[in-house]
């Protein structure tokens, strides 16, 4: 009975960390489930249809550009994300009510780290994917949840037909 407890330590290995953070309308906080009312998790290995966002600061606040995105229920994404700006920024996939409850939660605790299946943070002047299958219609959101962020203009609409 060696085997077993290899097994078990690959097994361990091979389960996603109980940190990982899910926001979800129906809980306060965040959500341990493997899909939200938004979508999950893409698959790294089916590719999707590449959909370039930029983020950055403006003369007037801060932005994503574009400030809306429709995708079809069932299509996956690739959100190919360039941090333009000289500040921190992150996009997240959620309810208007989850990136609410979520962004209030940043605030309260500025120095949380997390690490989010629905989320990509960037640094200044650097570049990432975020890819998204979204299995549910309806509208959603992205915004950077950083405290004053989203207050400066950093939300944009996502709806899914």
């Amino acid at each position: 009975m060696r085997a077993l407890p290899m097994i078990l330590a690959a097994a361990a290995f091979a389960l996603p960390p109980a940190s990982v953070a899910w926001a979800d309308p129906g809980h306060h906080g965040h959500d341990h489930g493997p899909e939200a009312a938004y979508g999950r998790p893409g698959d790294p290995a089916r590719g999707g249809r590449v959909i370039q966002v930029t983020m950055g600061e403006t003369e007037t606040g801060m932005a994503f550009a574009p400030s809306r995105i429709e995708v079809r229920q069932g299509e996956q994404v690739q959100f190919v994300l360039r941090n333009g700006g000289e500040l921190e920024h992150e996009l997240v996939i959620g309810t208007v009510e989850a990136n609410r409850e979520h962004a209030e939660a940043m605030a309260a605790h500025p120095d949380m780290e997390h690490e989010d299946l629905n989320a990509k943070r960037l640094r200044p002047r650097t570049s990432g994917v975020l890819r998204w299958q979204f299995s549910q219609a309806g509208t959603f959101e992205y915004a950077c949840l950083i405290p004053g962020h989203r207050e400066a203009g950093m939300v944009g609409t996502l709806v899914v037909k």
